[in-house]
């Protein structure tokens, strides 16, 4: 049988940190988390309620969690971000930056005043950064920093939704490099690799903040424009054109290549999926290559 300061003893050593919380929001107890690379002090918090600590919306989430928690009764687990900044009076020495957790919320018996849980937060904070770059390596070419044909596949069929839900206008701009061929057989490919991370750093200064754009493979890049007509694409393509061939112009020798061509292409009420959509710029786009090159069309009405 443990003794009241063995108990203690125990409690103090959790590794993780516990607290007891009133449905009102009041901390009752702080226990264990003292490991510094992991946690913050945060014993100064015994007795004082979270909206007197924390800002409004987050004082608000907590709340919403322990109710649901005691409405339920039963354990619930959740995840959450924190920065030790948003936390009022808590000691300052501890792990600095956004700290992520994983929380277990448990109903305590009837053995305090009012009704309480048991919130016992795991620091996942190393888990969550990796987490968020496996996502960004899944999402993004390696040769360019752009997203890849898999992300903006996903990307386009959720603007296919809202376009249908709310017809609000969206655009789609594919085009190539001319003659990238050529630019490989005579300077190599590695001058190749220099042209098109050129054009991607061309595509990241010159597109808007809400567009998204990737390289699809090869020579080949799309921009998805949310909220765009087709004739204020084009406008934005040509803006595009402008500067990848100044770009491409410095980058290359004379006479080696350095214009694109491509083809737009805007969602339509009868359209099916989004290959009608890819299939329309696609067709634009090699009309472009067809007429001389180094243009933007527009698809066909």
């Amino acid at each position: 049988m443990l003794n009241s300061h063995q108990q203690a003893a125990i409690l103090g050593a959790l590794p993780d940190l516990a607290f007891v919380l009133t449905g009102r929001g009041q901390y009752i107890a702080v226990l264990g988390g003292r490991d510094p690379r992991y946690y913050h002090d945060g014993t100064t918090l015994v007795g004082k309620f979270m909206h007197e600590v924390l800002p409004p919306d987050k004082a608000g989430w907590f709340l919403e969690e322990i109710r649901r928690t005691l409405r339920e009764r039963r354990l619930r687990i959740v995840e959450y971000g924190l920065n030790a900044s948003e936390v009022a009076g808590i000691d300052p020495a501890g792990p600095r930056g956004p700290l992520w957790f994983e929380a277990r919320i448990q109903p305590l018996p009837d053995v305090f005043a009012e009704p309480s849980v048991l919130w016992v937060a795991s620091n996942i904070t190393e888990r969550h950064q990796l987490e968020a770059q496996l996502r960004l390596l899944s999402d993004t070419d390696e040769l360019t920093g752009l997203y890849n044909r898999r992300r903006f596949m996903n990307a386009l069929a959720a603007a296919f939704e809202d376009f249908h839900r709310y017809h609000t206008p969206v655009s789609v701009f594919l085009f190539d490099l001319d003659s990238f061929k050529r630019i490989n057989d005579q300077l190599g490919h590695q001058a190749g690799d220099h042209s098109i991370r050129a054009v991607a750093a061309v595509c990241a200064a010159t597109s808007r903040r809400n567009d998204l754009v990737a390289r699809l493979g090869g020579d080949e890049f799309i921009v998805l424009m949310s909220h765009t007509g087709i004739d204020q694409a084009l406008q934005l393509g040509e803006r595009l054109r402008s500067q990848i061939n100044l770009e491409l112009a410095a980058l290359l020798p004379l006479g080696a290549g350095g214009t694109i061509s491509g083809g737009i292409s805007a969602f339509r009420r009868q359209d099916v999926s989004i290959d009608d959509v890819l299939n329309r710029a696609d067709k634009a786009l090699y009309e472009a290559k067809n007429q001389g090159r180094n243009r933007i069309l527009l698809a066909p009405e």
